[in-house]
């Protein structure tokens, strides 16, 4: 099996790769960072072989608070047009999204906390989801949405968020919810982002997110099987 040079890029300190970085460990890959919050210079295409790319408060149409999504987004555009395998988490898909010439744009409700997701017709016949159940929860943390681009295979939605998840071109993959989660990272997402977490019927609380640290090791373990189905491609 060939070892994997895995580039990521990370927005905020606070929404890193979690349980994927053990996944790189375990499998003996490599891993390098862009962190957009730093001084930052973007690798040349040839130096790595996947791009990850994390999630993040912002939005992708705020290049006028945030001048580097303008770079970022034509370095994703590169990276796919290099047939790189790219995995988008929350603003990361919707980066790709955007990329791949979609709207993006917010949604009628924010999603945060564990909310049930459903796997659609289109993605049960496919090998990236084999195993999985067809309806599930998941740990939400998002406010915008976006149109299926053109060609993309819708994967999974819930009750306010009609696309959750899509596949494109067999290799670029973007995911709202965050199955790379783990019990430090939710912490510190709940505690950054504790002015979000107001009474809504689609927002839980600090101590409903914290209280379902079950369901982590389940999330993780279909994140595991997702980078396992692109390192076999």
């Amino acid at each position: 099996m060939k070892n994997l040079s895995i580039h990521t890029i990370m927005h905020v300190p606070f929404e890193g790769l979690g349980c994927i970085e053990n996944w790189i460990e375990q499998n003996q890959h490599s891993v390098s960072y862009t962190r957009l919050y730093e001084e930052f210079k973007f690798p040349a295409q040839e130096d790595f072989d996947w791009l990850i790319v994390m999630g993040g408060p912002m939005g992708v149409y705020d290049e006028a608070i945030y001048p580097w999504l303008k770079a970022e987004k034509s370095f994703i555009r590169k990276s796919i047009e290099n047939d790189k395998t790219v995995i988008g988490i929350c603003l990361g898909s919707q980066l790709i999204a955007e990329v791949l010439g979609s709207k993006v744009f917010l949604n009628k409700q924010k999603e945060i906390g564990w909310f049930d997701i459903n796997m659609t017709k289109e993605g049960q016949d496919l090998p990236i989801l084999k195993g999985f159940e067809e309806q599930f929860p998941v740990f939400h943390w998002h406010g915008d949405t976006f149109d299926l681009p053109a060609n993309g295979i819708r994967l999974f939605y819930s009750d306010v968020f009609k696309n959750q998840a899509f596949l494109y071109n067999e290799k670029i993959l973007g995911l709202q919810f965050h199955l790379e989660v783990t019990l430090e990272s939710m912490k510190e997402m709940v505690e950054n982002g504790s002015t979000e977490l107001i009474e809504s019927e689609t927002i839980q609380s600090a101590k409903q997110i914290l209280s379902k640290t079950n369901l982590i090791e389940t999330n993780n373990r279909k994140m595991f099987r997702i980078l396992d189905y692109f390192q076999n491609l």
